[in-house]
């Protein structure tokens, strides 16, 4: 877990196995500095999401990463081998999925899987036997004979992460890969790359979108103004900036004595009684919410329902940068 801006927490250094290791990567257009001093890491098996607004340096770390452009300043790692415009090899361990859809629209969804697999050397019964797994993870087996024209944005979203997992690469890169597609193409889409990572395939996921962060992704990097502010996992960035959980408790009974008893745990910072109902601030509810329960009812409190809020990454970012997520 890190903190950036002069504030930095312990944290693991790079591993030997890692996938991707970028190293103080910057990039200036003109006046504007795009990608300050960036890094990060990411492990086979592993989904790292970038998560910030529109121009927070998204795109622009990425295209470095995939050796699109040069960096001013830093360095990058794929698969041990360094990476930059002028070192193609590289490059062989990479999936780029853009933003822009990069299909080729009188082709059905298995000639444009063919066709770019014939530009990663694939061919014969390999690549035929690849094709096919793919159609079936993007869910397009179906409809593998119908021109990509014809498809909706999710599909043709979907067919153009197939095309960049087709060669089954170490690191797969993901540029905010579900923008303008209906929410049903959306859960699709996800559901494609949680099963990624299950097959140890490491990915660089980025986001303006919170939720997709947390269910996507094992650690993320907040990024704003070409910074990352803070990494960590959900938990970890939460913490970092003080969150805390809120459970609450209706019911019955005996309430200033539950209210006196709770008071006396460790997890629990606050108690405040509204109306029929207890509002507890607590530390990490999932652990504390069966003690909690249990010392309610054994001071006499009849519980009717409990609830349990979580601070979410839209609070985090919002503490870190000082303007909401979607600015």
């Amino acid at each position: 877990m890190t903190v950036h801006e002069d504030q930095t927490a312990d944290s693991e250094g790079p591993a030997a196995d890692d996938v991707l290791v970028v190293d103080g990567l910057s990039r200036r257009f003109g006046d504007l500095m795009a990608v300050d001093e960036v890094s990060f890491r990411i492990a086979p098996g592993e989904t790292y999401g970038l998560l910030g607004p529109n121009g927070a340096g998204k795109t622009t770390t990425i295209s470095m990463v995939a050796g699109l452009i040069r960096a001013d300043a830093g360095t990058v790692r794929v698969a041990g081998q360094p990476m930059s415009p002028s070192h193609p090899q590289p490059k062989r361990h990479i999936g780029l999925v853009p933003q822009d859809l990069a299909i080729y629209p009188e082709l059905s969804a298995r000639e444009n899987l063919v066709f770019f697999g014939r530009l990663q050397g694939m061919g014969g019964a390999d690549l035929k036997g690849r094709v096919q797994e793919v159609l079936d993870l993007i869910g397009l087996a179906d409809r593998a004979k119908d021109k990509s024209k014809n498809f909706s944005g999710g599909m043709k979203r979907r067919l153009n992460i197939g095309i960049g997992l087709l060669h089954e690469p170490h690191l797969l890169i993901l540029d905010e890969p579900t923008v303008g597609v209906d929410p049903q193409s959306r859960n699709s889409i996800l559901e494609s790359v949680e099963r990624l990572s299950t097959a140890g395939m490491a990915v660089l996921y980025t986001t303006h979108y919170m939720e997709e962060a947390e269910r996507l992704c094992d650690r993320i990097g907040i990024i704003d103004t070409g910074r990352i502010q803070a990494e960590g996992t959900r938990d970890e960035l939460i913490r970092l900036t003080g969150g805390v959980d809120q459970i609450r408790l209706a019911g019955t009974g005996d309430l200033p004595q539950a209210i006196e008893s709770l008071r006396q745990l460790s997890a629990v910072e606050q108690v405040d009684h509204d109306g029929l109902a207890l509002r507890l601030t607590v530390h990490d509810a999932p652990t504390a919410v069966a003690e909690i329960v249990t010392r309610a009812t054994g001071a006499g409190m009849s519980l009717a329902d409990v609830e349990i809020t979580r601070p979410d990454l839209e609070s985090v970012f919002l503490q870190l940068t000082g303007k909401a997520l979607r600015d």
